[in-house]
């Protein structure tokens, strides 16, 4: 059996809910695949899935920090609303990507004030401890091509 371990690629079933107990997120049909070692999948769960093999079973609880990071108030801002061109009715909840000087970053709409939008743009799940269910169903090394680009090719990895 190959346990798991840096520059081999792994499949799994995940379920992610929160503290609440809520389903957040699950691998549908097909089982996610992340390359070990390459920082595709977050912190704390790369880390809990280190020297597991397939079949292994896990329920494993990360902690804000080494999951989508700890809430940061300072990414609340107020913005005019004329920002949101081409946008008939703003309303909390919608999401949208703005452009910063660290890329594409997705901002939630958090409330709209008459002419100004309070804007959130800390990940969703920031601040919120998160536990998976996993069922681990493939491990095998990756291919050459996979280790220079840092991540999966073909079934449930990224595409080009």
């Amino acid at each position: 059996m190959t346990a798991i371990a840096n520059n081999h690629v792994v499949s799994f079933h995940y379920t992610l809910t929160n503290a609440e107990g809520e389903t957040l997120d699950q691998s549908q049909g097909e089982p996610l695949a992340y390359l070990h070692g390459a920082g595709n999948i977050i912190p704390g769960l790369e880390k809990a899935l280190e020297g597991k093999t397939v079949g292994d079973k896990l329920t494993v609880n990360v902690p804000a920090a080494e999951g989508y990071g700890e809430y940061n108030p300072d990414l609340v801002q107020e913005v005019p609303a004329q920002m949101f061109q081409g946008v008939e009715k703003i309303e909390a909840g919608m999401q949208f990507q703005a452009q910063t000087d660290d890329g594409v970053q997705i901002v939630t709409v958090k409330s709209v004030e008459g002419d100004t939008v309070i804007v959130d743009a800390n990940f969703p799940l920031a601040g919120q401890d998160l536990t998976f269910q996993v069922e681990i169903v493939e491990v095998r090394d990756a291919t050459q091509e996979e280790l220079d680009h840092g991540h999966v090719h073909g079934v449930g990895g990224h595409h080009h």
